[in-house]
């Protein structure tokens, strides 16, 4: 392996960052959820989108409240023209912004469906108007804008229970971190660098490669392989080969523990290669750690030089069903796929799925599933051989790792009478998640 380069970005973050407020000022708010007049919240506050006036005041509380980084990360949202200032909201006391809150739009793919969804991030209060229902506020907010650009369900990384809150259950796995305890030999033909630009398309496909082989993922989308680049909190590399970008990484900056995450390479060698140049970064006195890709190239690739022992407890991120009806009918083809592909005939018959306060109905016809119906209560679900899965577990129901087989037998609130028929319709799932923030 060549000594790894830090070479430049074809555009400067610096140069990218100046013209910033500039573009701020130019912007065109659009209105998608009735926020561009404020509503009247308590003790006189107001909660409204985001204007370019308030940038410097949302800065300042992102980065006194949560990371210097965040305030930069949030200029580069609100000036992109996927996202925009209407991403973004504020809950004003006079002109002082005193809680902010932040919609990406996200897609999570799941057997070839894909789910349009939203992510909220850079939320923020400040610590003398804690406790006054302002992020519930937000949140609303946030909720209402998701349904009104279409999205499905809204996925997130947050801090423990809290979200709970906000209708939001754990239902993906994240990965273990590892620690590295050896470093393959680089063959001296490949050249880690950072990344530029011009390699996002290089680096998508890559990471299309690296969750193919996955039950449910999460892709970076076109806007945030533009706010990686540039963002402060991780850094994003490729390794080159006679010009060929043949694989890529994330990592932290180098320092303490270095943490080396959505790796991902062409073949093993190139694998082998990334490791090796990424570990030339990290300091030589703490542990080099990557979050482990089980079943790709480079999780296969680093078996032997990762020590496998997990570190830390098991983490999940949340994932929020605002219309379980709705969800369901368009993940229908799958469903069916699952129910052909089983050679199980149910035709004539309804599957039913009660969450306890309502339930939905899918009929199955000769030659596919029609319509979900919705209905009231069904406390005895096993009556029509249906399923009963409480609306809390319907997240990891859909999108988990345990399938209603696994949740069967860890709680009593999820079952079914026609096993045969759930155990194929909700198998349990691997998934891979990319996020704009490292969940570690």
């Amino acid at each position: 392996m060549t000594t790894p380069c830090t070479a430049a970005l074809t555009e400067s973050r610096e140069n990218r960052l100046a013209g910033m407020a500039g573009r701020c000022h130019s912007l065109a708010v659009t209105m998608t959820s009735g926020y561009s007049v404020p509503v009247s919240l308590p003790d006189g506050l107001a909660l409204r989108e985001a204007r370019p006036s308030d940038l410097d005041q949302i800065g300042a509380l992102l980065s006194e409240r949560g990371e210097p980084d965040d305030a930069i990360d949030h200029r580069l949202v609100v000036t992109d023209p996927d996202a925009g200032l209407s991403a973004c909201a504020v809950v004003v006391d006079g002109e002082r912004v005193v809680s902010t809150a932040t919609l990406l739009d996200e897609e999570v793919c799941i057997g070839g469906v894909r789910l349009p969804a939203g992510q909220v991030e850079l939320v923020a209060t400040e610590s003398e108007y804690e406790g006054r229902g302002l992020v519930r506020a937000l949140m609303h907010w946030a909720h209402e804008r998701s349904a009104a650009r279409g999205h499905l369900v809204q996925a997130m990384i947050g801090i423990p229970y809290f979200y709970r809150l906000f209708g939001y259950e754990y239902a993906i796995d994240i990965p273990q971190v590892l620690n590295v305890n050896a470093v393959p030999p680089g063959d001296g033909t490949a050249t880690l660098r950072a990344a530029r630009p011009s390699d996002i398309p290089s680096m998508a496909a890559l990471q299309a490669s690296a969750q193919s082989g996955f039950d449910v993922t999460m892709p970076h989308s076109e806007a945030c392989w533009r706010w990686l680049l540039d963002h402060e909190s991780s850094n994003l590399w490729v390794l080159e080969q006679a010009d060929t970008v043949i694989a890529t990484a994330r990592t932290t900056p180098p320092g303490e523990e270095m943490l080396l995450a959505e790796a991902a390479a062409r073949d093993e060698a190139a694998a082998r290669d990334l490791l090796s140049g990424v570990a030339a970064l990290a300091s030589g006195d703490d542990p080099l750690r990557i979050v482990h890709r089980a079943g790709t190239v480079t999780g296969n690739a680093w078996q032997e030089f990762i020590d496998h022992e997990p570190r830390g407890n098991a983490e999940q991120y949340y994932i929020r069903i605002p219309d379980a009806a709705a969800l369901l009918d368009r993940l229908r083809p799958l469903l069916w796929q699952r129910l052909t592909a089983a050679g199980i005939d149910r035709t004539g018959r309804d599957i039913v799925i009660s969450t306890f306060g309502a339930h939905y109905r899918i009929p199955v016809l000769a030659n596919g599933l029609g319509e979900v119906v919705t209905g009231g209560p069904i406390q005895s679900p096993g009556a029509v051989k249906g399923a009963g899965v409480a609306p809390d577990h319907l997240a990891a129901l859909l999108f988990g790792p345990h399938g209603i087989e696994g949740l069967t037998r860890i709680r009593p609130d999820v079952y079914s009478a026609d096993e045969e028929l759930f155990q194929v319709l909700f198998p349990p799932l691997t998934a891979d998640v990319l996020s704009y923030y490292l969940p570690y």
